[in-house]
């Protein structure tokens, strides 16, 4: 252990702001926080990545997934896991007190993903 209470080898990564932060990368893949912010409440476009699935896991509060070209909504359960694969549109809709933890590849930004409005 070290002077300062740290364990040699270990890192402790937390977010508690609002929306969305990386916490870690390793070699190609992002561990990543989304917390409910306003972008979440009533989110106006679904987007899609080209080249990595992004799997979310409930951890606290209410979230719902938006899946596909007709947005169906989807009620996820604490502590599973809901992979969205490479290519379907989605977003995620929160509530107050959200938290969800996001996993996806490193390289996962707007020069590999696509963009749309959600159809009301």
């Amino acid at each position: 252990m070290k002077e300062n209470g740290e364990i040699e080898g270990l890192e402790v990564h937390a977010f508690e702001g609002e929306q969305y932060r990386p916490l870690m990368s390793y070699c190609s893949w992002r561990v990543a926080m989304l917390n409910h912010g306003p972008k979440f409440t009533a989110p106006t476009c679904l987007e899609r990545h080209r080249n990595t699935d992004e799997a979310f896991v409930l951890l606290d509060g209410v979230a719902t997934l938006l899946v596909g070209e007709s947005a169906v909504r989807v009620a996820m359960e604490k502590f599973k896991v809901y992979n969205v694969r490479r290519g379907p549109w989605h977003n995620i809709e929160t509530t107050p007190g959200a938290k969800c933890l996001v996993v996806e590849n490193d390289d996962t930004d707007a020069s590999n993903t696509d963009y749309r409005e959600i159809a009301r």
